[in-house]
């Protein structure tokens, strides 16, 4: 029974850490083109994008719990039922859109009043405000991804996603150092293809979905019309979901704008650290996808006795994989952020801070594919109050606290990241006692999940 489960885990989880994993080397790369211009540039990249998927965060967690619901009806063999959750996700992200772009054009300020130089806000600013733009298709594409690894077909998110990032590593650096007719765009450029690629992509799995076969046995033609029942499943266990994320992504959001304010030294080490987080804590997300889609399909099967052996399964593949990046990330520290520095801006004191957050980086690398693991089981099994609550208490606490280290005590940025991991082992610790616990996984709280009233 536990190989099955292993294996069954794998074949959903492989594809879908292929597929964040190219998500991640898009960053990575788009990342590593800005250093190439400067460290401000760099920076702002990491500010912009970052406060992009703030204003985006909350309608993407909604959106992205089409994952737990058409898993849950897939399991239950209600097939039908599968687009018809695609449906109400497309008129929900329909009306999140105008609310998106006056959520956008109010947080437009925020860089200035954080305290960021001109220089580097005005970048920022042009890199957030264009990606917002381009929000609807990285919306849709939320919802259709998460469908498709709900009912199984994880390959189709792993082919989409990585001709996305196929076609986005050229047309970025195309954009944003020009060549022949293209002239040279910068940061906008990066932001461009980022768009372009998020809207080839979504164009991919529209074929998927409207392919013959897999129209005729989910009777997708079908599915586009209201229904009521799913739609307040999305809001009872969706919309707690896209609030925590969303207030998550706020408080590691001002975090990282407080971090900022330090200097471009400082601000240039978070980008070069987060770039190398990103690569752990991404392919981290495609685990966390699949762990979700089975556990929602064995709720849906009523069999919750495989529960266990999904999360120890889960668990030997996240510790495993976390575990090799953590020791890369401690003994190769230095030629890590060595090759983000480009010649400019103190690089001696970037290199310094940067290696001792890549200690950081390292110590809570496994925390984070902890809280990855445990989180999709909870998820999965339509937990998201829960996990909501105790996620945002933890993140807030840390932000009043960095707001003290930061801006009232004037404490150094080296104790503002030693706050910043110990939340997220804190994090990982709380999320291991929920998961020992047994309220989650009684038959009471399965049955909740699944009624539609």
């Amino acid at each position: 029974m536990k190989s099955s489960t292993s294996k069954e885990l794998l074949i959903l989880a492989y594809p879908m850490v292929i597929s964040q994993g190219a998500f991640a080397v898009m960053i990575f790369t788009d990342r590593y083109f800005m250093s190439l211009v400067s460290p401000t540039h760099m920076a702002a990249a990491l500010g912009g994008g970052v406060g992009s998927f703030f204003c985006m965060s909350l309608f993407i967690g909604v959106l992205s719990y089409t994952n737990a619901l058409t898993a849950q009806y897939f399991g239950s063999q209600q097939l039908e039922k599968c687009p018809r959750v695609v449906t109400q996700g497309m008129l929900l992200g329909a009306c999140f859109s105008p609310l998106l772009m006056l959520l956008g054009y109010l947080a437009d300020d925020l860089f200035l009043l954080m305290g960021h130089t001109e220089g580097l806000a005005k970048l920022e600013s042009q890199y957030f405000l264009i990606l917002i733009w381009g929000a609807g298709a990285s919306l849709a594409k939320s919802c259709v991804a998460a469908y498709f690894s709900g009912i199984g077909q994880t390959r189709v998110v792993m082919i989409a996603d990585t001709l996305g990032v196929a076609l986005n590593i050229p047309l970025t650096w195309l954009l944003i150092f020009g060549t022949g007719v293209i002239p040279a765009l910068g940061i906008a450029g990066a932001a461009w293809g980022t768009i372009i690629s998020t809207v080839f992509s979504l164009l991919i799995f529209a074929g998927f979905y409207f392919e013959p076969l897999h129209r005729a046995r989910f009777r997708v033609m079908e599915s586009f019309r209201f229904d009521p029942g799913i739609l307040r499943r999305f809001v009872r266990l969706g919309f707690p979901s896209g609030i925590e994320m969303f207030l998550n992504v706020a408080a590691f959001n001002l975090f990282l704008l407080m971090f900022q304010s330090y200097g471009v030294t400082e601000a240039a080490s978070a980008a070069i650290v987060f770039n190398w987080d990103i690569m752990s804590f991404v392919p981290m997300i495609g685990l966390n996808v699949a762990i979700i889609s089975l556990v929602g399909r064995y709720i849906g099967a009523d069999n919750s006795s495989r529960l266990r052996e999904v999360i120890k399964a889960g668990f030997s593949m996240g510790m495993g994989f976390s575990g090799l990046l953590a020791l890369v990330f401690l003994f190769f520290r230095e030629p890590l952020v060595a090759i983000f520095i480009a010649p400019g801006h103190d690089p001696q004191a970037i290199m310094s801070l940067g290696s001792f957050m890549m200690v950081g980086l390292a110590t809570y690398v496994m925390a984070d594919a902890t809280i990855q693991i445990a989180g999709g089981v909870l998820r999965g099994a339509g937990d998201t109050r829960w996990l909501m609550w105790a996620s945002i208490l933890i993140h807030w606490l840390m932000l009043l606290v960095q707001y003290f280290v930061i801006k009232v005590w004037e404490m150094g940025p080296r104790a503002s990241w030693v706050v910043f991991v110990a939340m997220i082992i804190t994090t990982a610790l709380m999320y291991l006692w929920r998961l020992a616990g047994p309220r989650w996984r009684t038959p009471e709280a399965f049955a909740r999940v699944m009624s539609e009233q």
